[in-house]
């Protein structure tokens, strides 16, 4: 039985545990505060679930899903995740991040930025152009005629295919989104990003936390991708 890793457990990476034991896999999920922080979290998930130091869930993780704040990338402990099929949900929030050079002057997108601290990992950029909350609503078995899709980006074609099937056994299609340079196509502000998802497009800002997801198939992200123009990010504030 596959096991995935979780490094971080707010609302993306517990939304991600939630599909993984709902779909049979084993779970060992960390966070920065340590394991007895996360026991309620744990007895939700059930006994596939197992709350794990960081060092665990990447020596446990067939694969690792990598969902902490952008700004704590590089303070993970060096080779922690030396030769893992790592699926990263880093989006960069000047508010909480703080500016960053590279990423304002659009030099590197985010994903080439975390692949640039983390040189050992087989790399992919996904579930950060979603809503948490949307995760487990929009999740479908496959072939379902309602499934919608993920994109996901890598320079590593074989990492990409990995995390394809993972994300299909989890109950989402997947959209190519090719390299790390293009996954500005789904980062914050683009045409790829949250409000894709969304069953009304035009929900006001201060409702997208309670707001309710609408089936997004391949063919609409697909279009989105091609669609999408680089947003500045040098204006952005969130």
């Amino acid at each position: 039985m596959a096991t995935l890793g979780i490094i971080g457990s707010g609302n993306i990476g517990s939304a991600v545990a939630r599909l993984a034991v709902a779909a049979g896999m084993n779970v060992v999920i960390a966070n920065s505060r340590g394991p007895e922080t996360l026991t309620d979290l744990v007895a939700e998930l059930g006994p596939l679930a197992q709350a794990g130091t960081v060092e665990d869930a990447a020596k446990l993780g067939d694969a690792v899903v990598l969902s902490i704040p952008l700004s704590a990338v590089s303070g993970l402990p060096d080779g922690l995740l030396d030769g893992k099929i790592v699926l990263d949900t880093s989006n960069y929030y000047p508010s909480r991040d703080g500016r960053i050079a590279e990423l304002d002057e659009s030099t590197v997108t985010t994903s080439e930025l975390v692949q640039s601290l983390l040189p050992g990992v087989q790399y992919v950029k996904a579930f950060n152009n979603i809503l948490a909350h949307h995760i487990p609503l929009l999740a479908r078995p496959s072939g379902s005629a309602d499934r919608s899709a993920l994109p996901v980006a890598s320079d590593n074609p074989a990492a990409k295919a990995e995390a394809a099937a993972l994300i299909d056994a989890l109950g989402y299609d997947v959209v190519d989104a090719g390299t790390l340079a293009d996954s500005w196509r789904f980062e914050p502000d683009s045409s790829g990003y949250t409000r894709l998802y969304l069953a009304d497009a035009g929900t006001p800002d201060d409702q997208l936390m309670t707001s309710v997801p609408g089936t997004t198939p391949k063919a609409k992200v697909e279009s989105a991708l091609k669609s999408a123009s680089r947003v500045n990010v040098a204006e952005r504030v969130f």
